[in-house]
């Protein structure tokens, strides 16, 4: 049986005085689909962050493809990571964001291109291909020399994919990602989430509202309450058949 490609370990994440993760212990396969709902402040973000190195854990370890992220080893013992450290071990790990983080000065191919350049060292010409590719993956061939402004926010977000998957993760973070978006823009947007997740290579942590695509797509939920994973199952365990009140209470929000 193939090991976890994440691992958290009794993770606890406080903002002063405020835990917001409590002993969180989640052990995510490679090629595994795993959607994160819950309420708002239950810490579905915070979760996904520490793992982009966003936020640093307030105790416990995440170990990715087997290597301590937060810490490494000096002189005999572990200390806290580097830059450097952190910079080698996240470069398996893509995230899309709800807000598209492009930058508006360059087009959608130079966005996609920069930091196969900047941070794999990689020459342009191959960077280009490999970014062609990806937006032609996500329906944007024709766009290249296209500006973000020139973009609808479901576009921007593709771009967002695009240039996460051109750094050709192992593992793919989504926070959120239609939350910003139109109504009208959202299926477009899951719809390129789901041929990527049909693909089936790469691990992808989805922090979604929207359950009918959890249900389509994960191999499992997790619902996180007040700092916990108060469920984990199957997508119709934890969806459709779950017995937790918390849970039904959370999803009676989502049904006509």
């Amino acid at each position: 049986m193939s090991k976890p490609i994440v691992t958290y370990d009794e993770v606890t994440k406080s903002f002063g005085d405020v835990e917001v993760l409590k002993g969180i212990n989640l052990d995510i396969m490679p090629s595994e689909k795993v959607a994160v709902i819950g309420p708002s402040g239950s810490g579905k973000t915070t979760l996904i962050r520490m793992l982009m190195t966003l936020e640093q854990p307030t105790d416990g370890a995440i170990i990715v493809d087997g290597e301590n992220l937060w810490q490494m080893e000096e002189k005999g013992r572990l200390v806290d990571a580097d830059e450097k450290h952190l910079s080698k071990v996240r470069g398996d790990i893509g995230m899309v964001f709800q807000h598209f983080n492009l930058f508006p000065h360059m087009t959608i191919l130079e966005n996609c291109m920069m930091a196969p350049v900047q941070v794999q060292k990689e020459d342009k010409k191959s960077a280009r291909k490999r970014s062609i590719e990806m937006l032609e993956k996500v329906g944007l061939g024709d766009k290249l020399d296209n500006f973000p402004n020139q973009l609808s926010g479901g576009q921007k977000q593709r771009v967002a994919m695009a240039r996460a998957l051109v750094m050709r993760p192992k593992i793919m973070l989504f926070d959120e990602v239609t939350s910003a978006l139109d109504p009208e823009l959202v299926e477009e947007v899951l719809e390129v989430i789901r041929d990527i997740a049909l693909e089936g290579e790469m691990a992808m942590v989805l922090v979604t509202h929207e359950m009918e695509f959890a249900l389509d797509i994960a191999d499992r939920v997790l619902f996180l309450d007040d700092g916990v994973i108060a469920e984990s199952g199957t997508p119709s365990e934890v969806i459709e058949h779950s017995q937790n009140e918390r849970l039904q209470s959370f999803l009676r929000r989502f049904r006509s």
